[in-house]
C-alpha cells in the first residue's frame, strides 16, 4: 500500500514536470517563431535539437560533457573530503568551531568567480583553475551544513546513547550521523548546485580548450545561439540527472530509510 502511494505520487510529480517543461516549450517555440527575433539569435527548437544532436553524433558534446563532469567531480569530490569532516568536527569541538567560522564568514561572501583572475596568476590555465575554483564554491555549503546537522542533533539521544553504554565511534553510527544526515543531503545539493555554476563560469573565464562554458563562450563570439542552447540544455539535464537520481537515491537510502521524514513530519 505504501509502495503503490508512494509510486503515485512519484508519476504526479513526473507528469507536473513534464506538463511544466512542454509549457515553457511552447511559449519558446512560439517566440521564436513570431519574428520578434532574428532566427540567428532565437532559434527554433527543431534547430537546437539538429544541432545537439549533430554535436552527439561526431562526439564534441559529449567530450565537453566529459570535461565539464570531470573538473566539476573533482572539485566537488575534494570539497566533500574536506568539508563533511571538518563540519561533523566543528559540531563536536567547539574550540575548532570557534576558530574556522570566523574565516567561512569572511571568505564565504566572496563568489567564487571573483576568485578566477587570482587563481589564473597563481596557477596558470588548465584544468587546475577550473577544479580549484569548484572546490572554494562547494565547500561552505557542505561545511555549514554538515556542522548545523551535528549541532542540531536531538541532545536527548545523545544522553540516551551514552548512559546505554554507547562510545564515541557507536554515538557517531547510530545517532549523530541519522541525526545530521538531512543537513548533509541539503549540504550536499546546495554544494553540487554551486559547483555546476561555478564550473561552467570558469571554464569560460578560464578560456579553457573543451568543456560546456567554453562551449557556450566559443558560439557566442559567432553569433551561433543553437550552439549556445544546445549546451544550455545539456547542462540542465546533467543537473537534473543528479538532482533527482544522484540525490534522490541517496536521500531515499538514509533520510527515508531511517525515519527522519517521518519523524520530522510528525
Amino acid at each position: 500500500m505504501i509502495s503503490h502511494v508512494v509510486t503515485s505520487a512519484r508519476a504526479r510529480s513526473i507528469l507536473r514536470g513534464t506538463i511544466a517543461i512542454l509549457v515553457v516549450a511552447a511559449c519558446y517555440e512560439a517566440t521564436a517563431r513570431s519574428g520578434l527575433f532574428p532566427r540567428a539569435l532565437l532559434p527554433t527548437l527543431p534547430k537546437v535539437a539538429e544541432t545537439l544532436w549533430a554535436m552527439i553524433l561526431d562526439g564534441t558534446m559529449l567530450h565537453h560533457a566529459g570535461m565539464t563532469l570531470y573538473r566539476m567531480l573533482s572539485g566537488f569530490g575534494l570539497a566533500i573530503v574536506v568539508g563533511l569532516p571538518l563540519g561533523i568536527m566543528m559540531g563536536r569541538f567547539r574550540p575548532l568551531e570557534n576558530f574556522i567560522m570566523p574565516l567561512a564568514a569572511a571568505l564565504m561572501p566572496i563568489p567564487s568567480l571573483a576568485w578566477v583572475p587570482v587563481f589564473i596568476l597563481w596557477f596558470g590555465l588548465g584544468n587546475r583553475v577550473s577544479i580549484l575554483i569548484v572546490f572554494y564554491a562547494a565547500l561552505f555549503p557542505m561545511m555549514l551544513n554538515a556542522w548545523s546537522g551535528v549541532r542540531s542533533v536531538n541532545q536527548l539521544w545523545l544522553r540516551a546513547a551514552g548512559a546505554m553504554g554507547a562510545n564515541e565511534t557507536a554515538m557517531f553510527w547510530k545517532v549523530i550521523l541519522p541525526g545530521a544526515s538531512p543537513f548533509i543531503i541539503t549540504g550536499l545539493r546546495q554544494a553540487f548546485l554551486r559547483a555546476w555554476i561555478a564550473v561552467v563560469g570558469a571554464e569560460m573565464l578560464a578560456s579553457s580548450d573543451w568543456g560546456l562554458g567554453w562551449v557556450i563562450y566559443d558560439a557566442k563570439e559567432f553569433l551561433n545561439a543553437a550552439v549556445m542552447l544546445a549546451a544550455l540544455v545539456v547542462i540542465g539535464c546533467i543537473g537534473f540527472v543528479f538532482e533527482r537520481l544522484v540525490f534522490g537515491s541517496i536521500e531515499r537510502a538514509t533520510v527515508q530509510r531511517w525515519g527522519m521524514v517521518r519523524a520530522a513530519k510528525a
